[in-house]
């Protein structure tokens, strides 16, 4: 862990407002997993989002956007956020999102293999779709023609640009927790 956690009582200014604002977003949509230390600390990407608040707060930003009435069911969601933290290896993203994928009742064995950066034969056609999306994309690859129509067809202009930029929120949540080496909370030292 690079960054050390940062008590509640030590927040300067600029990230007391940043800290209140994700730790009621954290409680209110982010349920499942640990994210706030007993001691008030946050952690996953949130640390990393408060040490820094001039990139933090946009990106917090684009967190709410997505989290505020999302309009794709629960489980394709999470096999898009699946697949992006296993083209990342990134441990709390996985760790987190795994919780939150059987609660939303995905199977562990479709859960699994997601997450060992294999395509389950047994996704709903909404999960493939997503699937195929974030995969093609994590990938860098330029979105077909063809998948991007079968991803409209199935959640409509809106869903599908709300598949794209959740799927490139999540690769900046990724990129952030390894950059700066953020752990599972098993393993946070304050």
């Amino acid at each position: 862990m690079r960054l050390p956690l940062i008590p509640p009582a030590k927040l300067t200014p600029e990230q007391r407002p940043l800290y209140d604002d994700m730790r009621r977003g954290i409680e209110q949509n982010f349920k499942g997993f640990q994210a706030i230390v007993p001691t008030g600390e946050l952690i996953g990407p949130w640390n990393p989002w408060l040490h820094f608040p001039k990139y933090g707060k946009p990106v917090w930003e684009l967190v709410k956007a997505l989290a505020t009435a999302p309009s794709l069911p629960k489980p394709v969601r999470e096999v898009a956020i699946l697949v992006t933290g296993a083209h990342f290896h990134s441990a709390y993203e996985i760790y987190a999102h795994v919780l939150v994928a059987e609660a939303r009742g995905l199977p562990d064995e479709k859960i699994a293999t997601i997450t060992a950066g294999q395509r389950p034969n047994d996704l709903t056609r909404e999960e493939a779709v997503a699937y195929d999306v974030a995969a093609t994309l994590v990938a860098g690859g330029l979105l077909s023609e063809l998948t991007y129509r079968q991803a409209v067809g199935l959640f409509g202009g809106h869903g599908t640009a709300e598949l794209i930029n959740l799927i490139g929120l999540y690769c900046a949540v990724s990129i952030t927790l390894n950059g700066f080496d953020v752990p599972v909370p098993d393993e946070v030292r304050g």
